[in-house]
């Protein structure tokens, strides 16, 4: 991306994070998270952030430390503060928070609040300052949405995969059909528009995944996708059938995508 590109993303994207209330100046904040937001200003979104970590570690970290019997070079994709990587750390792995965004409240600069720093870098998703086949898993961490080309994000987490690595996807809205997806987009942007008098589209982020987009993408990647359910109860398992009721689109699905590359 070019440069004024990203520096009105970051602008756009600061003032959002800021006005919803993310950080704090104390570091019990970020290590709390992603269990328990102790300021309570989004508290909802954090509990749905916890339960979908807990199920990575159990379901995906887990399997992945006792086949390799060794600490796994991790990239936290999208690390925000960097709370993930502190997390793998404290499991004796190797973990690289790479962010766009270095606010010292929301982004990579808050990462010197945790009581060892993860090894934080400043990139691009498209342009990972990586090496060829060297990662064990590439976790995108709430993040992929923000990609603008899919195929391209993935060939880059692909590349510095090792042969029998893995890609994770958590936390990023999935619909069964695109419409819905472009619905959402636009509905957000509206919001955007109304509270912050911008549409936040500088990076034309994708901003959702669908069952299509999965597809095409392990056709044209060789991705062999696997898919989980964290369980995040029963308020959140009724979302269906409330939209259904009120004639609203389908929510969002959030699951936790695990893919392995063929080729």
């Amino acid at each position: 991306m070019d440069s004024a590109t990203r520096q009105q993303f970051l602008d756009d994207y600061q003032k959002i994070r800021h006005a919803e209330g993310r950080g704090s100046t104390d570091p019990a904040y970020y290590q709390a998270l992603p269990y328990k937001d102790l300021t309570g200003r989004n508290a909802s979104q954090w509990e749905i952030r916890g339960r979908s970590y807990q199920h990575f570690e159990r379901h995906i970290l887990t399997p992945a430390e006792r086949a390799a019997r060794r600490p796994l070079r991790i990239l936290d994709l999208g690390a925000g503060t960097g709370w993930m990587s502190w997390r793998l750390g404290l499991r004796g792995h190797k973990a690289v928070a790479v962010d766009i965004f270095t606010d010292p409240l929301d982004g990579l600069g808050a990462a010197q609040k945790f009581p060892v720093q993860p090894e934080a870098v400043a990139a691009e998703f498209d342009q990972l300052p990586f090496a060829d086949g060297s990662i064990d898993l590439a976790v995108y961490n709430s993040s992929i949405h923000y990609s603008s080309d899919y195929a391209k994000t993935l060939s880059e987490a692909r590349r510095v995969l090792k042969r029998n690595g893995m890609v994770v996807i958590l936390d990023s809205p999935c619909y069964s059909r695109q419409e819905h997806g472009q619905r959402m987009r636009e509905e957000r942007q509206e919001f955007f528009l109304r509270t912050h008098g911008f549409r936040s589209e500088a990076l034309r982020s994708i901003e959702y995944l669908d069952e299509g987009t999965l597809a095409a993408l392990s056709r044209e990647l060789g991705i062999t996708w696997s898919r989980s359910y964290p369980w995040y109860g029963w308020k959140w398992a009724w979302r269906p059938w409330r939209a259904r009721l009120k004639g609203q689109r389908p929510p969002s699905q959030f699951f936790v995508l695990s893919g392995r590359f063929s080729r």
